[in-house]
């Protein structure tokens, strides 16, 4: 097993004053054995990120490290390096044991060593029922199984997953991610996995890397990234429904935002222009609350429902419990914000703004 240090790594394509430049001076350290997401939206330059680590892509500045060894001018096969793909990638005329069993055998390691790690990966991932059949003859959730016990049975420093689940339907996705998190409980292996689905990121990451536009947004926890957002692009990105956020200007106690005046329940961190952010499970219905929401529109998602509605012009979204009577449309809901949770950023640079 082993680290991972990104140290000021750009991607450019073409070179002078055409060149586009897609990954701009990124930095991250991944320490052995952690499971590390990469996120962000399409285009974002996380996949070109994850093909450099790979080799698959060239590095135009800046260094990558595997095991404290610089890998840029290293190619793929020497990284000791295993990679799981969207696409899965398998032979359709191999049986699900010869595909795993393909990569070793270039190697030309001894048939009994390789039928012994096939298995063993076999049993982890539950295929050993599938061992003689091919690709063609298992579902999306199986294939990918088997593109990930090719990997395991190589058994890499460092495994790179490439938006794997992307092809699955919703219930496999959440059964692939569980199993995923139990491989990496078993073999403790350094990895790094990109996605653009926030719920992947949320539940798979020890560590999460929020990227946009080519640019590292935030690093933490799942935990730290939810709950205190370090930009605009974070707070809106991360969490689903995304986080409510309005623009306005402090004003004594109170947030001015599209003509109406809301109270605070404790002081902003400066006056001024500000943009304030809420969450919608952090806002209550409350007769005494300071803040009206005039509903346009519920949402009912089974255990919990979505008000939709305005304070002001600003558009807001309140979480409330699915076991409550709704409100109707044109309704005013009378809310209180928990203060502890009001999030604020600076309009012009999108960074937060305090604690």
């Amino acid at each position: 097993m082993a680290s991972i240090s990104l140290r000021r790594v750009v991607k450019r394509y073409g070179s002078g004053a055409s060149a586009n430049q897609v990954i701009h001076g990124v930095d991250a350290e991944i320490p052995d054995g952690e499971f590390v997401v990469i996120v962000g939206p399409s285009g974002c330059g996380k996949s070109t990120l994850l093909r450099m680590v790979a080799g698959l892509e060239a590095v135009s500045g800046g260094e990558i490290a595997i095991g404290g060894r610089v890998v840029n001018d290293i190619e793929p096969s020497e990284r000791d390096i295993a990679m799981v793909f969207q696409n899965y990638a398998l032979y359709p005329h191999f049986k699900v044991f010869d595909n795993m069993a393909y990569g070793l055998r270039i190697r030309r390691l001894p048939e009994a060593e390789v039928r012994e790690r096939v298995e063993k990966a076999a049993r982890t991932l539950e295929l050993s029922h599938l061992l003689d059949r091919k690709p063609r003859q298992l579902s999306g959730g199986q294939r990918q199984r088997v593109a990930m016990g090719r990997a395991i049975v190589r058994q890499p420093q460092v495994f790179l997953f490439d938006e794997p689940l992307s092809n699955l339907d919703a219930k496999l996705r959440a059964q692939t991610r569980l199993e995923i998190r139990k491989l990496h409980a078993e073999l403790g292996v350094t990895s790094l996995f990109v996605t653009h689905d926030q719920v992947e990121a949320m539940t798979l990451a020890e560590r999460m890397i929020v990227m946009n536009a080519g640019r590292i947004e935030q690093i933490g926890t799942p935990e730290q990234v939810y709950g205190s957002p370090a930009s605009i692009f974070v707070a809106g990105f991360i969490g689903s429904p995304p986080m409510n956020l309005m623009q306005g200007v402090v004003e004594g106690t109170g947030f001015a935002v599209d003509g109406r005046l809301l109270p605070l329940p404790v002081p902003a961190p400066r006056t001024g222009a500000l943009t304030l952010g809420v969450r919608p499970e952090h806002a209550a219905p409350d007769p005494g609350g300071a803040w009206p929401l005039e509903v346009d529109m519920v949402e009912m998602l089974g255990a919990e429902r979505l008000v939709h509605g305005r304070l002001g012009d600003a558009t807001f979204t309140l979480r409330i419990e699915g076991t409550l009577a709704p409100p109707r449309r044109g309704d005013v809901v009378r809310m209180a914000v928990r203060p502890q949770h009001l999030h604020w950023f600076d309009p012009a640079t999108g960074q937060r703004v305090g604690a």
